[in-house]
């Protein structure tokens, strides 16, 4: 049984008289693109909360004590954890090239 979303692919690859292979591939790409760019958004709003331009340099305000670690460890965390979000993204995006 063929899935709906095949179903749409063949179809709409039909249409457009493009390979479905590529109509695939450039979706794929959209898809990870607009997820990326959420993610590059939530990291500028947490390095420009501190001023700071990642989560490497964050650490290093802790270790010379120009940054409180009080209420600004989550925001570390999450952020350590959208730079690795954003990094696999760019690596699978440069796979799709």
């Amino acid at each position: 049984m063929i899935s709906k979303t095949a179903e749409v692919i063949e179809e709409l690859a039909k249409e457009l008289r493009y390979p479905e292979e590529l109509v695939v591939k450039e979706s794929l790409k959209v898809f990870l693109e607009r997820q990326l760019r959420q993610i590059k958004a939530e990291i500028l709003q947490i390095t420009g909360k501190y001023q700071l331009t990642s989560a490497e340099e964050m650490e290093v305000c802790y270790r010379e004590g120009t940054l409180e670690e009080g209420n600004t460890w989550r925001d570390l965390q999450r952020l350590d954890h959208l730079e690795y979000k954003r990094d696999r993204l760019v690596e699978l995006l440069g796979k799709l090239e």
